[in-house]
């Protein structure tokens, strides 16, 4: 293909140069993020990270759930991580709030829907998903997860995923509300597994519970004989998340 060619080939079409430095410059904003979000929550330790519907309401069996699980978590000590928006999250930043230990809201700029609840000691704002994603991960001792639409599922499946490709260090993992999950934790068993697209062992990365002493017993019992501290090991691999 001749020069002539190049400049009338879809391929070789003129970029935007204002969007183009626009993107350029984008960087800047998603370092900034990321600087941030590492500087105010490295210290804050142990910590849960806790997921659910921002559609829930107050009078919501799972929202006074959420709501008792950051409560006794608070008060074991744990500050309690959410997105910060309404719903449970507001339930689980109130609870966290309470309690004695730091509640802290990753909230998350969108069209509509998020708005920040008032329940929050630290509050960080993100423009992008993927770098309030690496902070739910990257400081968190326990992952509890309560029932709630795609953004729930998408921080299901991510922390899975770390978890099973070794991305991240092993925490616990766990879904609030029997009768929620009971559909999907079924369909990995029976379609997942059945389709060799995960392993039977990869259902041991998760347990289900239901009442707020069960979680923090969870929890507990899991660094029973080790510390809340990443090993020299798991620091190196969160380095790399």
């Amino acid at each position: 293909m001749n020069e002539q060619d190049k400049s009338t080939h879809p391929t070789f079409s003129m970029v935007d140069e204002a969007l183009l430095n626009r993107e350029s410059w984008k960087i800047f904003q998603i370092m900034a993020e990321f600087v941030e979000g590492f500087e105010r929550l490295a210290r804050i330790k142990p910590s849960v990270s806790m997921f659910g519907s921002a559609r829930t309401h107050p009078d919501s069996e799972y929202y006074q759930r959420a709501e008792r699980i950051a409560r006794a978590l608070s008060d074991s000590g744990f500050s309690v991580v959410s997105g910060g928006g309404p719903g449970i999250m507001e339930a689980t930043n109130k609870g966290a709030y309470l309690g004695k230990s730091p509640s802290i809201g990753l909230n998350i700029q969108l069209p509509k829907e998020q708005v920040s609840n008032d329940y929050q000691n630290i509050s960080l704002r993100f423009r992008h998903f993927f770098s309030r994603k690496v902070m739910f991960v990257k400081y968190a001792s326990a992952y509890v997860v309560l029932p709630g639409g795609f953004g729930t599922l998408d921080e299901l499946a991510e922390i899975l995923t770390l978890v099973q490709t070794e991305r991240t260090r092993r925490i616990p993992i766990i879904l609030v509300g029997s009768s929620y999950w009971a559909g999907l934790v079924e369909w990995f068993k029976k379609t997942l597994v059945a389709e060799g697209a995960i392993s039977a062992m990869d259902l041991d990365l998760f347990q289900v519970l239901a009442e707020p002493e069960e979680v923090v017993e969870a929890i507990f019992r899991y660094y029973e004989h080790r510390g809340f501290e990443p090993s020299a090991e798991e620091k190196e691999i969160l380095l790399d998340l």
